[in-house]
């Protein structure tokens, strides 16, 4: 099993002008130190107005930031939004590729939907269709990364002529696939479509061990990927605070991590939010209790981990906030469950800068290495036992789409008004072109090159 951290860049209030870059800042080197300890994924996702629960509304930029600072960790869209609404197929491809090259191959392509009205609203998507929109976007992201050239699309959700779309990635076919799951269901698609299930949901291992069989079961039976890969892993995410002292482990983090889950279901489920003034932290603190957890009433629930403890009647996050062996102990039992990755959530809330360094560096040095050995030595058998399923999936895979037709032009927009015959309405002629044409090769200035500005 291998190891990942998560970033939603989360911002409670209050903030100020220097907020946001310092938190910026201060993930960036989170990252750096999670490299050196032999971490392999590093995730961020993509959200867009969701006020202190997300500020990172462009991973591209802080992955592209992250790619110049580390040497080894993966960097994952974790996730990037493929709707067209949100990201134009072509400019995903486009930046998926340029941030594979700026990192000598190290990029995962995780895509998803959203379904928070602040999102889809805010772009203008239906909730019904919302799937739909991120199939034919990835889709067609896909295809654009991968066709030389992009042979042209006519769809529901976007529609784009034949272009070469440069430049093209350093892994080929493309990077690995994932996709956003927070339900069983997602699961069973992932599987479907030969995609990495990204489990954005908090669940005990012996739970998610029925999520990787019948995500094992289906991709050998009924896969037919998306794209011309498969990446046949299953990751799970947790909280994490690492610290000797149990209690101390629990203060570091417990409270962060709730608020993880309290802003996520006040964009989700249960909240009414006006944009600029809604105080998400401190619906939190007046309605952690009502709505699920108090933090302080949890640090008498010590023992074994789970991915939830009790507080009364009431239930929040815990996951692998505890000792070192505490930690162990719970990893194990995913890495029994047959989990790929375990990523782990750890900027949530005002958890402290220093704490997250603290327990990074403690979990890399005192749990990791015992991983990272088993992982690599069962790497070859893992890899022996998906490889028929993967072939047997990628042979029912559909034919690619027929190159574009041999003859295709782009013509520039003053050779398309000539040969039109409109050149007298434009004051433009082919003669014009012709001499452009031979003076910008001699590199002179014809004077004609915004003939039509």
């Amino acid at each position: 099993m291998k190891f990942g951290i998560f970033y939603e860049h989360q911002l409670p209030r209050p903030w100020d002008e220097r907020s946001e870059a310092e938190l910026l800042r201060d993930a960036l080197e989170q990252v750096e130190l999670a490299d050196s300890l032999g971490f392999e994924y590093l995730w961020e996702v993509e959200h867009h107005f969701l006020e202190e629960y997300s500020h990172s509304s462009a991973p591209e930029l802080f992955l592209a930031a992250c790619s110049q600072r580390t040497s080894q960790i993966r960097l994952g869209h974790g996730i990037c939004l493929t709707a067209p609404q949100f990201n134009h197929p072509a400019r995903v491809a486009e930046r998926i590729a340029t941030l594979d090259l700026l990192s000598g191959g190290r990029v995962e392509f995780g895509s998803g939907e959203s379904s928070s009205e602040a999102e889809l609203g805010g772009f203008g998507i239906p909730y019904e269709r919302k799937r739909d929109a991120w199939l034919e976007g990835l889709e067609v992201s896909l295809r654009c990364l991968t066709e030389t050239p992009f042979g042209g699309h006519e769809g529901e959700f976007v529609s784009m002529p034949a272009r070469n779309v440069v430049p093209k990635p350093l892994q080929s076919p493309h990077p690995p696939l994932w996709v956003a799951c927070s339900r069983h269901e997602t699961i069973k698609l992932a599987a479907q479509k030969g995609i990495g299930a990204l489990t954005f949901a908090f669940i005990d291992p012996e739970d998610a061990k029925g999520w990787v069989d019948d995500y094992r079961r289906i991709m050998a039976t009924e896969c037919v990927p998306v794209g011309r890969a498969v990446n046949p892993n299953l990751a799970c995410v947790t909280p994490m605070m690492c610290h000797p002292d149990e209690s101390t482990a629990m203060r570091m983090g417990l409270e962060g991590g709730n608020f993880f889950g309290y802003s996520l279901a006040h964009y989700y489920l249960f909240g009414e939010h006006q944009p600029g003034v809604t105080d998400v932290w401190q619906e939190f603190q007046n309605k952690r209790t009502e709505h699920g957890y108090d933090p302080e009433a949890a640090l008498a629930q010590q023992g074994a981990l789970a991915a939830k403890t009790a507080s009364g009647d009431r239930q929040g996050l815990r996951g692998a906030v505890g000792t070192p062996e505490q930690i162990r102990e719970f990893c194990r039992r995913y890495e029994e469950a047959g989990v790929d990755q375990l990523i782990f959530v750890m900027q949530a809330g005002k958890n402290r800068h220093e704490d997250i360094m603290e327990s990074l560096h403690r979990f890399g040095t005192e749990v990791l290495p015992e991983f990272m050995e088993r992982d690599l030595a069962d790497a070859d058998a893992l890899a022996a036992s998906w490889a028929p399923i993967i072939a047997a999936a990628l042979a029912r895979r559909p034919s690619d789409p027929e190159p574009v037709a041999g003859d295709y032009r782009i013509k520039a927009i003053p050779k398309q008004i000539v040969d039109a015959g409109l050149g007298d309405s434009f004051g433009v002629t082919q003669e014009m072109l012709d001499d452009a044409a031979r003076a910008q090769a001699m590199g002179e200035s014809s004077g004609q090159g915004g003939i039509l500005d």
